[in-house]
């Protein structure tokens, strides 16, 4: 764990030194008016009353119920380097008020700011979150070898790709902290070996902030266009002073469209039959084209069941777009991979083998001259863009790595990247690292299929996994998701904190479905098991006894079951509905 630097805390101010070699300046933030003004750190260092905190990174946060609260880095580790800069993962915080006392604070608003910074708390040890100091983590490769001048003298901050500055709305008060910058993205950094050449293989997942969410909660797009769960994967080598990178994206299927739980294991997607779904689709493959070029979506979803409507929806749309930059391929993951028949995959693969050669990636030698540049991407999406998408995403990019490490030497022209075991071993590990990643952000557990990730093939004991994983997905999308969104919405700025002492979205009332049903269903199940176990004085009696409290419980079931949304963790914080 690295070393990091102090913050000083007096009644009056935090003094937070930085934690770059050399620099002397401290920020120093006024605790009741919240200015921010450099000072010297000899003035820093004659304070006689102060406590010291460790600290890498800081981050305001606003709630009205007390005042401003710094969120600060007080653990980081190291990563891995991406071109000379350090590349490090936060990995531990601490919220520290400005105010001294919540005592002016009534009962009510005393219980809501607990959860509030519960909330910020959950998504603070949600892991995932890195940054670097002196580089920009938010741009691909080759978005930064074609910038403008006034692009580089900007700060990191001003610069920033915003889709993925998770920290965006905390770093209102520091604009003029260019060094302060937090994205939020999955970053897997490690030194390979082939054929005694030794090169760097870096996988950065960046997942947007815009449509942020957790899995049944945040589905489609948003009338700006904006996909949830979306999520862009480089993949760059480093070999020799040359460059390359190779680039694709996921996220939800972009109409509007939502799944809420309802208590089932698999909610009935429904499409909205009231809203120009034209619109939003337009926006957002507007700008996919802007910022990657060519696009070819890849949907992986069943072609038949609940999710036949959607896989119609998506073609038809693209159809009606009428774009030659966008191309449309339909695979039914699950019908083709039916019986453990993974080999299927590479049907896919080689269908779109001549648009991935199109699309080539981008490469620069160690002169700085571009060798070539990618010219589109591949969009892939499944129901949750997780499992079905990453095995896809894996394959792609081993496709492109192979012809990347072959042209830069490392690889002969008759080798395959698949022959080189040491390699294999830390490419499929790290896809499948990435996968879970992901998946825990949204999903709430790891990734499902991720044994054919590591291992290229499928195994008992990996369907044994994807059980578990798929019961503890269940129990939190149904019962504490709700908590996550409302963590999620109130860290981005989504939702702004009441400071009134009224009523607020957190003490809301539940329905009296909520405590009567589940009662009532448990107390006549027990009695249907006592009943079974203390035998009545003939067996008939036994038996009415049975089937008169087995009846209570499953009809009382299925009425919980009917009002599934009512007993269900729903989001509290932002009450319309997240498919617009």
């Amino acid at each position: 764990m690295a070393a990091t630097s102090p913050q000083h805390t007096s009644p009056e101010k935090f003094y937070i030194e930085a934690c770059d070699d050399g620099v002397d300046a401290v920020l120093a933030i006024d605790r009741v008016s919240n200015e921010m003004t450099l000072t010297d750190h000899l003035y820093v260092i004659s304070i006689l009353s102060h406590k010291m905190y460790p600290c890498n990174t800081v981050n305001p946060w606003i709630s009205p119920l007390t005042g401003m609260y710094l969120i600060v880095i007080t653990k980081k580790r190291n990563v891995g380097s991406l071109l000379g800069h350090a590349v490090w993962k936060a990995v531990d915080f601490d919220i520290i008020s400005y105010k001294k006392t919540v005592l002016h604070l009534t009962e009510n608003q005393t219980q809501d700011n607990k959860t509030f910074l519960s909330m910020i708390n959950n998504v603070l040890t949600t892991d995932g979150f890195y940054f670097c100091t002196d580089y920009d983590l938010t741009h691909t490769l080759q978005r930064l070898a074609d910038v403008s001048h006034d692009f580089q003298e900007m700060s990191l901050l001003e610069r920033a790709d915003q889709r993925f500055v998770w920290n965006g709305s905390l770093l209102r008060e520091f604009l003029t902290q260019p060094e302060v910058l937090d994205p939020d993205p999955v970053i897997v950094m490690k030194p390979c070996r082939v054929n005694g050449k030794i090169f760097e293989w870096i996988l950065i997942s960046r997942r947007s902030c815009f449509r942020a969410g957790v899995r049944y909660y945040v589905r489609g797009i948003d009338s700006e266009g904006h996909a949830a769960n979306f999520v862009e994967t480089e993949q760059i080598v480093l070999y020799n002073g040359g460059r390359a990178s190779f680039v694709q994206t996921r996220g939800s299927m972009p109409f509007f469209w939502s799944q809420r739980p309802n208590l089932k294991y698999k909610p009935k997607p429904l499409i909205s039959k009231n809203t120009n779904h034209m619109d939003g689709f337009q926006r957002h493959f507007d700008s996919q084209v802007l910022i990657y070029g060519k696009q070819t979506i890849l949907n992986l979803i069943n072609q038949k069941g609940s999710e036949k409507p959607l896989e119609q929806a998506f073609a038809k749309m693209v159809s009606g777009m009428e774009n030659g930059m966008i191309k449309y391929v339909a695979f039914d993951f699950h019908k083709e991979c039916s019986g453990m028949r993974w080999d299927r995959l590479n049907i896919l693969v080689d269908n779109v083998a001549e648009t991935q050669d199109e699309y080539s990636y981008f490469m620069v030698d160690a002169a700085g001259k571009v060798l070539s540049q990618q010219k589109g991407t591949f969009r892939s999406n499944c129901m949750d863009c997780l499992d079905r998408t990453n095995v896809i995403q894996s394959m792609l990019a081993r496709r492109s790595i192979q012809s990347q490490l072959q042209r830069m030497g490392v690889l002969h022209v008759a080798q395959r990247i698949e022959e080189q075991a040491d390699f294999e071993k830390i490419y499929k590990n790290a896809w499948a690292d990435n996968a879970n990643a992901c998946a825990k952000q949204y999903a709430g557990t790891g990734a499902l299929k991720t044994d054919f990730t590591r291992t290229g093939k499928r195994t008992q004991m990996g369907l044994v996994m994807d059980g578990v994983n798929s019961a503890i997905r269940y129990y939190k999308n149904n019962f504490s998701d709700g908590f996550r969104q409302d963590s999620i919405d109130l860290f981005l700025g989504n939702y702004a904190v009441d400071e009134t002492d009224g009523p607020t979205p957190l003490r809301i009332q539940k329905d009296w479905k909520f405590l009567t049903l589940p009662i009532i269903m448990v107390v006549a199940f027990s009695m249907c098991i006592i009943c079974l176990l203390m035998a009545g004085d003939t067996w008939t009696e036994t038996l009415a006894y049975v089937l008169f409290w087995g009846a209570a419980a499953a009809v009382t079931a299925a009425v919980i079951v009917f009002n599934g949304r009512d007993f269900v963790d729903a989001p509290k914080l932002v009450q319309k509905e997240k498919m617009d």
